[in-house]
C-alpha cells in the first residue's frame, strides 16, 4: 500500500501533478488537499481506470491531517503562482507562511515521509520544512528534496533544437539552486557530448536560467509554468517511488538538497560550493532516500564563474529560509 499526499491540489501545478500521479501504478492511495476545490479534483480523477484510491480534503474536519496520515511520499506545489515582474525571492512573503504550516503538519502526521518541495523559491523553502522538521525532532535529511527537474528538462530541450536530436536522449546536469544566476547548467558534461560555441553556450545558459521567465510572459499575467512543472514534478515523484517501494538500483536525479544526507562526503561536497548547507547536484537514489550525492565533476572556466556567482545569492536564500522559522517558532 503506497500513499501519495499532494499539498495544493486544486493549483495550476497541483490539478495535472495529481493527474499525473493518478496514472503511477505504484500508487494505491492518492490523497489531495488544498484550502478550496480539492474534493472536486478527487471526484474527477476518482473515474480514471487506475489502481489509486483518491481522496479530497479541505482544512476543516482535520482535513490537513487526514491527507497525510500514513503518507509514504508528500509533494507540496502550494502557494501563489509567479506573475509578470515578480521574481521566485517575491514570492517568498507569500509562500514561505504556507509552506511552514504545512511543514508543520508534515511533522506531526507523516514524519517519515519523503518530502518533494516544489513550492517557490525553492532554495529558501527547503530550509523552511528542514527547519520545521528540527524543531519537531523529525528531520531525516534523506527524505527532503527541492524539485529541481524541470531545470534538467529544459535543459535537454534547448539543447537537443541546437543539436537537432530527440531531447529524451540529451541530458545535461544542472546545479546549484532553482533560480536565475543560481541555475548553473553544466554544458560541458552533456551526453551525448556535443561541442557548443562560445555564444552557444552564454545564449543555452541563460534561457536554461530564465526559462520560467518566458512562460511567465507568454501567458501574460495567467500564471507562470504549471504543466511543465508538473511534469518534473510527477517524473521525480515517479523515481522516488521505483528507489523505495520497487527498489530499483541506480536511479540518478537532480534535486536540490541539505548536503547532511551524503556524510561520508559531505565536507567535500560543502569545500567545493564555499561551505554551503544546501545544494543541487546529481542524487543517486536508494531504498532509504538519498543514496549518494554526486559531486560536481570537471567543469569548465565559465561554469565555474557562474557557480562562483551562484554561490552568495544560494547563501541569501538559505539564510532568509532558516531566519524565517528561527525567527518566528
Amino acid at each position: 500500500m503506497v500513499k501519495a499526499t499532494v499539498l495544493g491540489a486544486s493549483g495550476g501545478i497541483g490539478q495535472p501533478l495529481s493527474l499525473l500521479l493518478k496514472l503511477n501504478e505504484a500508487i494505491t492511495e492518492l490523497a489531495l488537499y488544498d484550502i478550496v476545490n480539492s474534493p472536486g479534483v478527487a471526484a474527477d480523477l476518482s473515474h480514471i481506470n487506475t489502481p489509486a484510491r483518491v481522496t479530497g480534503y479541505l482544512p476543516a474536519d482535520e482535513g490537513l491531517k487526514c491527507a497525510l496520515t500514513n503518507a509514504h511520499l508528500v509533494v507540496i506545489p502550494a502557494g501563489v503562482p509567479r506573475k509578470p515582474g515578480m521574481t521566485r525571492d517575491d514570492l517568498f512573503k507569500i509562500n514561505a507562511g504556507i509552506v511552514r504550516d504545512l511543514a508543520t503538519g508534515i511533522a506531526q502526521h507523516a514524519p517519515n515521509a519523503y518530502i518533494l518541495i516544489i513550492s517557490n523559491p525553492v532554495n529558501s523553502t527547503v530550509p523552511i520544512v528542514v527547519e520545521v522538521l528540527k524543531k519537531h525532532c523529525v528531520f531525516d535529511p534523506k527524505k527532503i528534496f527541492g524539485v529541481t527537474t524541470l531545470d534538467v528538462v529544459r535543459a535537454s530541450t534547448f539543447s537537443s533544437e541546437i543539436i537537432g536530436s530527440d531531447p529524451r536522449d540529451v541530458r545535461v546536469p544542472v546545479v546549484g539552486g532553482h533560480s536565475g544566476v543560481t541555475i548553473v547548467p553544466l554544458l560541458s558534461q552533456i551526453s551525448p557530448q556535443k561541442g557548443f560555441s562560445e555564444e552557444q553556450i552564454e545564449k543555452l545558459t541563460h534561457r536554461i536560467q530564465y526559462g520560467g521567465d518566458e512562460v511567465v510572459k507568454a501567458k501574460d499575467g495567467a500564471g507562470s509554468a504549471t504543466l511543465s512543472m508538473a511534469q518534473a514534478g510527477a517524473r521525480f515523484a515517479s523515481s522516488i517511488l521505483d528507489a523505495t517501494v520497487k527498489g530499483k538500483p541506480g536511479i540518478i536525479e537532480p534535486s536540490y538538497v541539505c548536503l547532511d544526507a551524503d556524510k561520508e562526503h559531505c565536507s567535500q561536497l560543502k569545500d567545493a560550493i564555499g561551505g554551503l548547507e544546501y545544494f543541487s547536484y546529481n542524487v543517486e537514489l536508494g531504498p532509504d532516500g538519498i543514496h549518494k550525492i554526486h559531486g560536481l565533476g570537471e567543469v569548465s572556466p565559465y561554469e565555474r564563474k557562474l557557480l562562483e556567482s551562484a554561490i552568495p545569492e544560494l547563501k541569501q536564500n538559505i539564510e532568509k529560509g532558516v531566519s524565517f522559522i528561527n525567527s518566528k517558532l
